[in-house]
C-alpha cells in the first residue's frame, strides 16, 4: 500500500467516525427536543395508577418525560409516541413493564428513619408483645417492612430486634422486606452502602453489624451476614391481591402510600390489616394519615397503630 492510500484510508476512517459521531449527537438532540403528547402522557398516567397505584397528575408530565428519557436512550428510540406504543405492545407488557416501575418509583430512605419509632419499639411495642409470648417459646416475632426500597429500614429493624434478643434470651424473629422493583432489591440484597449513609447508625450498633470496606478511594460498608440471615427480600405489587404465607406481628408501611389516591389507600390499608394478627402493630409514615378509614386498629402512639 502506498503513503498516499495509507493516508487516504486514514481519511476514511476518521470520517466514518466523524459520521457516526454526527448520527449520535443527533438522535441525543432529537431525543432532547422531543416532548411527551397530552395523549401518550395519559395513557401512562392511567397505566402507572392502575397497575402500581401511584397517582400521576398534569404536574408531573415534566418529570415523567425526563424520567423516561433514560429508557428511550436505552432502547434506541426517538419519541414518547414510540415509547408509548412499546409499553403497551405484547412484547413490551413482557419485557418493559419492570423497568417503567424502575424509573417511575422514587427511592429515599435511610437507616434509622423517623427515630421515635424506634423508641417506640423498644419501649412499647416489643414489651407488650414479648409479654404475649411473642418471639419466644419456638413462635417467631414476623415484622415486614413493606416498601422496603433499598433495604435500610429492614436492615435497622434487624438491629434493632438482635439488640432486643440479645436482652431478652429466648426471642427470635424474621423480618420480610418486600418491593415492587426488582433492580432496589437487587441492591437491597447487595447490603452495600456508600460510608456516609453509616452515620445515622448508632455507634454501639455500627461496631457490631456494619462491616468497613478497604478502598479508601470509594469508602463502602456492607451490614453484617447475621443482619442479612434474618431478612427474606421478594418482590410485591400493592397493587394485587396478594396474601402472605404467614401473618405479620408488626407491619412497617412508612412514606409510601402518599403517592397513591384515598381510594387505593384505604383499600392498602385493610388488605395490611389482613395480614396483621390480631394485637400486632402497624407503623406509617409521619406524613401519613390514617383519619376517617375504618379500619379493625386503635392508635397508640403517633402513627403507631394496633390491631384489635
Amino acid at each position: 500500500m502506498t503513503t498516499e492510500n495509507k493516508r487516504t484510508t486514514g481519511q476514511t476512517g476518521a470520517g466514518a467516525i466523524d459520521d457516526a459521531l454526527a448520527k449520535t449527537m443527533d438522535n441525543s438532540m432529537r431525543l432532547f427536543r422531543a416532548e411527551m403528547g397530552d395523549s401518550e402522557f395519559k395513557r401512562f398516567s392511567a397505566l402507572i395508577q392502575s397497575e402500581f397505584g401511584i397517582k400521576m397528575p398534569v404536574s408531573k408530565k415534566v418529570l415523567l418525560q425526563s424520567r423516561f428519557q433514560k429508557r428511550l436512550r436505552a432502547l434506541g428510540m426517538h419519541s414518547y409516541k414510540e415509547y408509548c406504543d412499546y409499553v403497551f405492545s405484547e412484547q413490551g407488557r413482557e419485557k418493559e413493564r419492570s423497568h417503567l416501575i424502575d424509573v417511575v418509583t422514587t427511592n429515599t430512605t435511610h437507616f434509622f428513619r423517623e427515630p421515635k419509632h424506634w423508641g417506640i419499639m423498644d419501649n412499647i411495642v416489643l414489651p407488650d408483645l414479648w409479654s404475649r409470648g411473642v418471639g419466644g417459646r419456638g413462635q417467631k416475632l414476623r415484622i415486614w417492612s413493606a416498601g422496603c426500597s433499598s433495604g435500610e429500614e429492614p436492615y435497622t429493624l434487624a438491629m434493632v430486634l438482635s439488640e432486643w434478643a440479645a436482652r431478652n434470651p429466648g426471642f427470635d424473629f424474621s423480618v420480610l422486606a418486600t418491593d415492587i422493583s426488582n433492580d432496589i432489591l437487587q441492591k437491597a440484597m447487595r447490603a452495600i452502602y456508600a460510608m456516609e449513609k453509616a452515620e445515622d447508625i448508632p455507634m454501639a450498633m455500627k461496631k457490631k453489624y456494619v462491616l468497613k470496606g478497604k478502598n479508601k478511594a470509594k469508602p463502602l460498608i456492607k451490614m453484617d451476614a447475621v443482619l442479612r440471615n434474618k431478612i427474606v427480600f421478594q418482590r410485591l405489587n400493592f397493587m394485587e391481591n396478594f396474601r402472605l404465607n404467614d401473618s405479620q406481628d408488626i407491619i412497617f408501611c412508612r412514606n409510601v402510600v402518599i403517592y397513591f389516591d384515598r381510594e387505593t389507600q384505604v383499600v392498602l390499608f385493610n388488605k395490611f390489616c389482613d395480614n396483621l394478627k390480631q394485637h400486632g402493630y402497624l407503623f406509617i409514615g409521619h406524613s401519613e394519615s390514617l383519619s376517617g378509614m375504618k379500619l379493625p386498629i386503635k392508635q397508640v402512639a403517633p402513627t403507631v397503630f394496633q390491631k384489635l
